[in-house]
Formats: structure tokens, C-alpha cells, sequence
């Protein structure tokens, strides 16, 4: 039996949060599906599974309320159910860095498709960051990227303030799992005077998607948040 997971995100105004969290969890809730899904005034965020019949269902659901398909959505498989319970939250963030000048509608920085990230880094004045957690970087990582060690993403602003200077560094690439840690911490970055940004689009999970292994600049595994253990390329389950 193949459960189906579906990972997604969108910056988007919401208002009357609490309406919007009882009415996804109980559509979850009558179509079995688990995961974890965060609504806040900028956005939702979720990782959910499923059949596949009754997951495309609530998928249709929220792309009709939040237009989630004009954001980023990424499908992939299990051979088992991956989440033990449904979560639906309301949140301040859904992605909590806790720096309100961080705002990806405003300061989102240049999107990098997967199939042009290897071009870029080819750049030797490109910097390349890893936003994630340390015990995720542990498991891969891109070639020749910088790990702050961070073990929270509100880490990530002190190690911009002490470690990076936009007159120094003038063109940055940075990545993450799916892609929205990347897009609010080049938000954070451009609102701090750096100028040239760039985040790969979908995160490492499209990459690994879309760049054959032999072309890959990708070292390791990709850390996921359930119980597959991580993704390689292809998103094929791996051992962690």
C-alpha cells in the first residue's frame, strides 16, 4: 500500500484564523488524513499524508481557499502512513523567525530554479548559505556550503548579524528543505542591506527531484520531519 505526502506552503494574508483552522482540520479529520498543518495571518505551511483519492481531495479543498498550487506543492510516496495524528494549528508565524521585517511579499529574494542551481554556485563569488538546523545539515548537504551551525531558524539572524557583511558579501545563495526558510531569511538578509540574494525554488526536495544523481551537487541525505528516515534523490526513502 503507497500513502501519498503532500508538502506545501504559501505566503499569503489570512485573516479569521481560527475559522480557517476548524474548517481544514475537520475535513482532515473525515478524509483520515495525518500531518501537520500551520495557518497564520502570513500564510500556511504543511507537510500532510494520505490515500491518494481522499489527500488529492483535501488538496483541491486548499487550493481553493488559499491557492496553495500558486506556491510551492510537492507530492512524494511512503510505504506506510508517515505522521501518527493530524495537527491543524493557528500560529503568528508559519515559519517563526521573529523578525517582522522579514516579509517575503516585499523582500523575497531571486528565485533559482532546480535545473539552473548548479550554474549558479559555479559563480565564485556566490556564497553559498545553509539555512537548516545543524542536526539536518548533518545528513547532506550541498557542496561547498557554509553551515552556521544554528540549532533554531531565530538562530539565523545572529549569524547574519555577526558573521556576514553585505559590503563584503555581495551575492549569497541559500536553501533549505522546501524552500520557506530560504524565502524568509532572504527577506531577512535583503531587509539588512544585502543586495543580492537567491534561494533555490522548492527547496532541496525539488532539487533532488529535478537534477539527475550523476549532475548533483548534493552530498548525503535529505533530513525529513516524519518517519521516513530521509529523502535521496529521485525522493526515494533513505536510512538517516
Amino acid at each position: 500500500m503507497n500513502w501519498k505526502v503532500a508538502a506545501f506552503y504559501r505566503f499569503v494574508p489570512l485573516d479569521d484564523i481560527p475559522h480557517h483552522v476548524a474548517a481544514v482540520k475537520d475535513l482532515c479529520d473525515r478524509n483520515q488524513i495525518c500531518g501537520t498543518i500551520l495557518i497564520a495571518p502570513e500564510g500556511i505551511n504543511a507537510t500532510i499524508a494520505g490515500m491518494p483519492d481522499e489527500l488529492d481531495a483535501v488538496i483541491d479543498f486548499l487550493d481553493a481557499h488559499f491557492n496553495i498550487r500558486a506556491g510551492e506543492l510537492k507530492f512524494s510516496a511512503a510505504s506506510a502512513q508517515p505522521f501518527k495524528r493530524m495537527k491543524v494549528r493557528a500560529k503568528k508565524e508559519i515559519i517563526t523567525m521573529r523578525a517582522p521585517e522579514a516579509d517575503p511579499s516585499r523582500l523575497a529574494g531571486t528565485y533559482v530554479e532546480a535545473q539552473d542551481w548548479n550554474a549558479l554556485l559555479a559563480d565564485p563569488e556566490v556564497i553559498l548559505l545553509d539555512t537548516r538546523n545543524d542536526y539536518e545539515v548533518d545528513s547532506g548537504t550541498f557542496k561547498g556550503a557554509i553551515d552556521p551551525r544554528i540549532q533554531t531558524f531565530t538562530g539565523f539572524k545572529d549569524y547574519v548579524q555577526n558573521t556576514l557583511n553585505p559590503r563584503q558579501h555581495k551575492k549569497v545563495a541559500m536553501f533549505c528543505t522546501g524552500g520557506i526558510r530560504c524565502e524568509k531569511a532572504s527577506a531577512y538578509m535583503r531587509a539588512h542591506g544585502f543586495e543580492t540574494v537567491y534561494h533555490l525554488k522548492g527547496g532541496i526536495l525539488k532539487y533532488l527531484e529535478t537534477v539527475p544523481a550523476q549532475e548533483s551537487l548534493w552530498q548525503g541525505s535529505c533530513f525529513v520531519f516524519d518517519d521516513r528516515a530521509a529523502l535521496g534523490h529521485g525522493l526515494s526513502e533513505e536510512e538517516r
